[in-house]
Parts: C-alpha cells; sequence; structure tokens
C-alpha cells in the first residue's frame, strides 16, 4: 500500500504546485485525474522519486520512502512510464525486456509478454528501439517491460498522449488485461472518460489540492457535469 502524509511542493518564489495531499493508495487500479496543470503529472513524479516533495511523507508497505531517489524506489518495486517513451538507439525489445526484468529471460517468455501487450513477437522481439516505432509501439513496449518487472507500484503518466484513436482502443485493452492479472497496483494519470471507467477508484486533483477521492461511480457523474458545463459556457461564449 502506498500512503501520502501531507505531500506539500513548492517551486522557486514559494509558489505551490502540491498543497497539503493525504491519500493512500491501496486499490488495484487507480486513477488521478483534474484538469490541466493541476499538479497531476507532479504529484506522480513525486511518489516516482523523479521529484522531491518540500514537506510530507511517501509510505510504501509501512516504509517511508520519502528520502529515496528513482533508484532505490525502483529496487522497492515502483515503475514510472514516461508520457513520451524513451528512444535506446542500438538495443533492441527483447535487450529492453531483460533488462527490466532483472534475470536472463527465454525468447518464448520474451515473446509471451509482447503477446500480452498487443504486439505480433515474431516483427518485435528483434526489433531496435528507434524512429521507426510509432508512439502507440513505443508505449506498448513500455508496458511490456513494467510487466517483466512484476512491480508493486506500477506508474504510467498519461499513457493516451501522442498517440492515434486506434492505438489509443488497444491501449484500453491492455490496460483491462493488466487490471485483471497484475498481482500490483496500476496508477494512471489520465483525463480519459475510458481509462477512468475501468478504475477501482479515481482521485481528483486541482489547483494542486486533493478535490475527491471515491469509486467512478461516486466520482464520474460530477466529473462529466462539470465538464458538460464549461463545453457549454465555452461554446455559447464562441458564437
Amino acid at each position: 500500500m502506498l500512503e501520502l502524509k501531507n505531500i506539500t511542493y513548492e517551486v522557486e518564489g514559494n509558489k505551490e504546485i502540491i498543497k497539503d495531499v493525504s491519500v493512500k493508495i491501496d486499490d488495484h487500479f487507480v486513477a488521478i485525474t483534474g484538469p490541466n496543470g493541476g499538479g497531476k503529472s507532479t504529484l506522480a513524479k513525486i511518489i516516482a522519486g523523479i521529484v522531491t516533495p518540500t514537506g510530507g511523507q511517501i509510505l510504501l508497505d509501512g516504509e517511508d520512502i520519502t528520502g529515496l531517489n528513482i533508484t532505490e524506489r525502483a529496487k522497492r518495486g515502483i515503475s514510472f512510464a514516461f508520457q513520451q517513451p524513451v528512444h535506446f538507439k542500438g538495443l533492441t525489445v527483447k535487450d529492453l525486456i531483460t533488462i527490466a526484468s532483472g534475470k536472463q529471460m527465454s525468447v518464448t517468455e520474451i515473446c509471451q509478454i509482447l503477446s500480452e501487450v498487443g504486439l505480433c513477437a515474431r516483427e518485435y522481439v528483434n526489433r531496435e528501439i528507434n524512429n521507426s516505432l510509432s508512439g502507440g509501439e513505443l508505449k506498448r513496449i513500455e508496458i511490456a517491460m513494467i510487466k517483466a518487472r512484476g512491480t508493486k507500484l506500477s506508474i504510467f503518466d498519461e499513457p493516451e498522449a501522442g498517440i492515434d484513436l486506434w492505438s489509443f482502443n488497444s491501449l484500453i485493452k491492455v490496460f483491462e488485461k493488466m487490471r485483471d492479472e497484475i498481482k500490483g497496483t496500476i496508477l494512471i494519470i489520465s483525463h480519459q472518460e475510458r481509462i477512468l471507467n475501468i478504475a477501482d477508484k479515481v482521485i481528483v486533483i486541482a489547483d494542486g489540492k486533493l478535490e475527491k477521492v471515491g469509486t467512478k461511480e461516486e466520482v464520474l457523474p460530477g466529473l462529466l457535469h462539470t465538464a458538460t458545463a464549461c463545453s457549454t459556457l465555452v461554446e455559447k461564449n464562441e458564437r
């Protein structure tokens, strides 16, 4: 279980980006949502150890990991997938998945993981990670790496960013399968209603503050009503 206690994050000029956030993340599939610039991605990076909070505590299974860096947190079982996956020139898909797993893997095992994320193993296992791969392909390869690691907490920062509708539909199926099969917790930062709809818990962050926490049934109706109202207001103003 991950627990955030009174997490704050300030930048130069005493501007608060995250404001006294306290929440427990112990469900199987958790989504963090909210308006752009509200602090969602910053909070995810704080959990992963990329950004250091200026106040508060982060507990993982009761252990205080606030002072640990991203490498030390990775050893504790936290994975982070970036909005824009990193390119590794000269490495193949097989190399990356083997490195991510931390052990020697057979080609059969690697192919099985690639198949689970919707990639034809025969076509991808020896592909080099370079510009010939699309954004959707890179994101599925990154998910395959996380599956190979088998981490306690897998964090995805807006996985839908920069990919086409077909790739997004494929990713939804991958996440649905992960939700049903993974042993740890999946934490996804997203605006997409289809991702929020498969979450066990939805956390709303706005203006750096925790606005609401609950099931999708408790949270989504209010979010959708607000979004519809804002859309209507914009349309009226544009006339």
